[in-house]
């Protein structure tokens, strides 16, 4: 009975709790590193131009709270309405190479 006053849920003559692993340099500790990927968000233009990005990443970065690349490299969280903003002048040019013509009317 003196099992049952360590283990209170345990039965009398139950197996004893499994012991920690261990690995070849001794018991191992339990502590795992986990690798996050960080992206750093872009300071500055985001707030003063409307960028180029596909409207599959934009409409995924509003379910997902993801930031996303314009074409000009910028990284951020979309959150404004773009055309309350002139168009980011080197997403333009880069757009305009790409297409070979104007871009997309707004």
């Amino acid at each position: 009975m003196t099992s049952s006053l360590n283990d209170p849920h345990g039965q009398p003559g139950s197996p004893a709790a499994p012991s920690a692993p261990s690995g070849p340099d001794g018991p191992a500790t339990g502590t795992e590193l986990l690798e996050r990927e960080q992206t750093q968000l872009d300071p500055g233009d985001h707030e003063r131009f409307a960028h180029y990005v596909r409207k599959d990443k934009i409409a995924a970065s509003a379910v997902s709270g993801k930031p996303v690349v314009a074409l000009c490299g910028k990284v951020w969280v979309p959150g404004r309405d773009p055309s309350k903003f002139p168009v980011c002048p080197a997403c333009k040019a880069i757009y305009e190479s790409l297409m070979g013509g104007d871009p997309p009317s707004r």
